[in-house]
């Protein structure tokens, strides 16, 4: 039945009118990929299940939630009004049974098939269970290092399911052609947030894609913070990257 996991998230927490809430893991199996991933979905409070609101997909979004704790910082800026209310998909790239086996290696660099799982059964499913915007324009997709590299591919290869990607740190490792792949395609109709830290080995790399960015006239915002390929460079940029696409309309 349509949003009856919703509902049934919302009756479950007893919490729910104090504070935007968290999903259990949800579990989808993939045809694109051949085997099952899993998934937390965050909401904020007084959603109704006729509301259409904007979504934010997160690759690594175990990281997301345990050190960035990005929901909470989510329900903290829809509460302040400096975002408007959202829905966040943070997708884990580990084995939901066997968590040691991770693969983010294998989906997150231009996979053609994670892209897929995305586009027609990932989206699908969120839109079947909760009450979140079809349009593309409604849309982003966020990640670091791998994650970051996996957020430059969508912007490539699925601008039709989104408008916007958050590349944090995007690794070069062991793909390295992004800045090639972004100076032969045509620009895709995309809002782009990138940062670096200037004490990572690859800000060099970071540096030659911004270029090829502006050159090529995206939309581009770009970070530059004095910090290492850790948290420290991460964390403080993610209210950054809500405000970027989920400023209020004036």
């Amino acid at each position: 039945m349509r949003f009856l996991l919703f509902i049934l998230c919302l009756v479950c927490t007893s919490t729910a009118a104090m504070a935007g809430q968290l999903s259990a893991n949800i579990r989808i199996a993939s045809k694109h990929l051949g085997y099952h991933l899993q998934y937390w979905v965050y909401y904020p409070t007084g959603v109704k299940t006729t509301d259409k609101l904007p979504t934010l997909y997160l690759a690594d979004g175990q990281l997301y939630l345990e050190y960035g704790k990005l929901h909470g910082l989510i329900d903290k800026e829809i509460k302040a009004g400096r975002i408007k209310p959202i829905i966040a998909v943070f997708i884990d790239p580990r084995d939901p049974t066997y968590q040691q086996n991770n693969r983010r290696a294998h989906e997150f660099v231009c996979n053609p098939d994670y892209v897929n799982f995305f586009k027609d059964e990932l989206i699908p499913a969120v839109e079947r269970q909760f009450p979140v915007s079809t349009r593309r324009e409604d849309r982003v997709i966020a990640g670091l290092s791998l994650g970051g590299l996996n957020a430059g591919c969508f912007g490539l290869m699925a601008s039709d399911k989104f408008s916007g990607i958050a590349m944090q740190s995007p690794a070069y490792y062991p793909f390295s052609d992004l800045k090639e792949r972004y100076e032969a395609a045509p620009v895709q109709p995309i809002k782009i947030f990138f940062s670096v830290g200037r004490k990572e080995t690859s800000n060099t790399s970071a540096r030659r894609l911004r270029k090829v960015l502006d050159d090529k006239g995206y939309d581009l915002i770009y970070r530059e913070v004095h910090h290492r390929h850790d948290w420290k460079n991460w964390g403080p940029l993610q209210d950054d990257i809500l405000r970027t696409f989920f400023a209020p309309a004036r």
